[in-house]
């Protein structure tokens, strides 16, 4: 079989706390790539501690995009970071360097590598604001009505207390009748895609090293600094556990619980090629070719 003459991007995923920011930078600088990161929440500016997001150290001198983009006060959309993570692609392509797709959110990183055309529905922010108002139930049983089909999409992914993605369902819904299926086209790129294997017991591990360490670098100045920029309490909230008024514990506990989460979106992709740290570099060294090697 010929191989493919598509450019090759390089799809990094893992659960929280699995190394994925350290992974993407030490393979930019083994492949000469530059980093985008497919976080939907480190989009947003100033919201750094709570969300682990990579430091300028950290960094190496590798290239990150799509980090610090959006206001928090505003939403950033699947449509957003889909277009923009397509420009970044071919721009870091031009430069003859390998783009690297590194992050969590698997809605994010689908939308790209399955190539989906998604609605575009301009968003409503005075529906979003009364909506937000609501309870996640409430949100579900008015999807429900709007759209039987999607909310239970919603349900079998177990996102039914996910409170921006029924509001975004709600508000297309109300647009055009339904929320349509997403269509897939052929993609323009090859992705190679890894995944980091952890055991349950190292990443629990992993986890409590992380929630001390944010909380001592000054978790709970972040959230009072977004408050005092004018970012509200319930929007604080959207932003998950970290920012309502979270505790090490609490952090800790939901953390673990996120990520099997994460493990179960996961599971619906059969070509991510799950591997210990140690053994994905020489996995991804058969795998790229060595123009890209340094």
């Amino acid at each position: 079989m010929a191989k493919s003459k598509k450019p090759i991007v390089l799809v990094i995923v893992g659960t929280t706390a699995s190394g994925k920011s350290d992974l993407a930078v030490e393979m930019a600088k083994r492949f000469d790539g530059e980093v985008i990161s497919a976080d939907s929440r480190q989009v947003y500016r100033g919201l750094n501690i709570g969300t682990g997001k990579i430091t300028k150290r950290e960094m190496r001198g590798i290239s990150h995009y799509l980090l610090d983009v959006a206001s928090p006060k505003k939403v950033f959309t699947v449509v957003d970071f889909k277009r923009l993570a397509e420009e970044k692609i071919d721009d870091i392509l031009r430069r003859g360097k390998l783009p690297i797709i590194a992050g969590g959110t698997g809605f994010y990183i689908e939308a790209v590598t399955d190539n989906k055309i998604l609605p575009q529905v301009e968003p409503d922010i005075k529906l979003r604001n009364q909506l937000a108002k609501k309870e996640a139930p409430e949100l579900f049983k008015m999807l429900a009505k709007l759209d039987p089909r999607r909310a239970k999409d919603i349900k079998n992914k177990n996102e039914v207390n996910n409170k921006l993605r029924l509001i975004r369902a709600i508000e297309i819904a109300r647009v055009l009748g339904q929320v349509p299926e997403v269509a897939e086209t052929p993609s323009k790129y090859e992705f190679i895609k890894v995944g980091i294997l952890v055991s349950d017991k190292e990443l629990e591990k992993r986890i409590q090293t992380r929630v001390k360490k944010m909380f001592r670098a000054g978790l709970l100045k972040e959230i009072q600094k977004l408050k005092k920029s004018g970012v509200s309490k319930k929007r604080l909230a959207e932003f998950g556990f970290e920012y309502n008024n979270p505790t090490p514990e609490s952090v800790i506990l939901e953390s673990i619980k996120y990520t099997k989460r994460q493990k179960t979106w996961w599971k619906r992709y059969t070509d991510i090629t799950w591997l210990p740290l140690r053994r994905i570099y020489p996995f991804l060294r058969k795998k790229i070719p060595s123009a890209k090697r340094r």
